[in-house]
């Protein structure tokens, strides 16, 4: 038979189990804080974090932006280019620009771009519609792949008083290496270079 058990064992017991829970529930906060941090900053374009949009808008303003593009890579043999250095866009109007990856290892590498918005109050009315960010890319060795993003400019840019008479707005990407959970990601359709 088991002998019955002390008020002070018992405390103990319950305060060790406490202290397990807490510390298993902040592992799992402190894993979850990346994705939820990325999702409220796209929501929200809070930190100059470009949001994605499911439509354009229906307005076209005629005050148009200089929107600049900037493009980097890190720990990966590419050279990451953007096609274009600027483009001037009105605000509501949907627009194109492309960039430009070459692998220059001798095997596939797969990556992801983050992307950020400056100035960061821009980041809530600069929207995608596509863009090569949303996914992991890989790419072919050996490979050069042309990428869009397809942009828009929100029409309450102008009436926000924090954007109001900024008329330049700069889009910038990095791509990391990454890990797809042993599944590699589809490659865009290449051009080989010789």
């Amino acid at each position: 038979m088991n002998a019955p058990s002390s008020p002070a064992t018992r405390r103990n017991t319950r305060i060790g189990v406490i202290c397990a829970v807490i510390f298993a529930g902040m592992i799992g906060a402190a894993y979850a804080s990346v994705p939820l941090y990325r999702a409220f900053c796209q929501l929200t374009g809070f930190d100059g974090t470009v949001r994605k949009a499911d439509v354009a808008p229906s307005t076209v303003l005629g005050r148009t932006l200089t929107v600049r593009f900037d493009a980097n890579s890190r720990d990966l043999p590419w050279t990451f280019t953007a096609e274009q250095t600027a483009q001037t866009v009105k605000i509501g109007e949907t627009k194109l620009a492309f960039f430009k990856v070459t692998n220059h290892s001798d095997k596939p590498v797969t990556a992801r771009a983050v992307f950020n918005v400056v100035p960061e109050q821009a980041g809530a009315y600069f929207q995608k519609l596509e863009c090569f960010c949303f996914t992991d890319q890989t790419i072919a060795a050996g490979a050069t792949v042309e990428m869009p993003v397809l942009y828009f400019i929100d029409p309450k840019y102008v009436e926000d008083i924090d954007t109001k008479g900024k008329t330049e707005v700069t889009l910038s990407y990095t791509f990391f290496p990454t890990t797809t959970g042993g599944k590699q990601a589809e490659a865009p359709k290449a051009d080989k270079k010789g």
